[in-house]
């Protein structure tokens, strides 16, 4: 009896055990959504950087951003949504120092022609009132 209830009761762990990684396995299968809304605030720091002269002034951060913005799209095209998520995020994280130092540089570089036309002015007046 003693060697029935042990066979019974292996069974039953094998059962628990089966079940328990089946659901490990379909748990680990169940699908990610696809990160659309990342995709599109990503594509909107993208435009951003654009507008503000990223281009000229930050060309590597926006490279990098639309490289790994690209590579995200085919991410998404492949259905590897955690993969996309990620590479969009970095691509928007990338597309904001992107914009970040164009406007930057722009602001320095406007800065530096006012210092420049006061200096003008200041050389002008003391001429004249000498």
């Amino acid at each position: 009896m003693k060697n029935l209830n042990n066979s019974r009761s292996q069974q039953v762990l094998r059962g628990i055990g089966v079940s328990l990684a089946a659901v490990i396995l379909i748990s680990g299968c169940a699908s990610v959504p696809p990160p659309i809304e990342q995709m599109a605030v990503s594509r909107a720091a993208l435009n951003n950087a654009n507008s503000a002269g990223a281009n000229e002034f930050a060309p590597v951060q926006l490279k990098s951003a639309m490289d790994k913005m690209q590579g995200a799209e085919q991410a998404m095209t492949a259905k590897d949504y955690p993969l996309a998520n990620q590479l969009a995020e970095e691509a928007e994280v990338d597309a904001k120092l992107a914009g970040l130092t164009a406007r930057s540089v722009k602001a320095q570089k406007a800065a530096e022609a006012i210092q420049e036309d006061s200096r003008v002015l200041r050389k002008e007046i003391d001429r004249k009132t000498n």
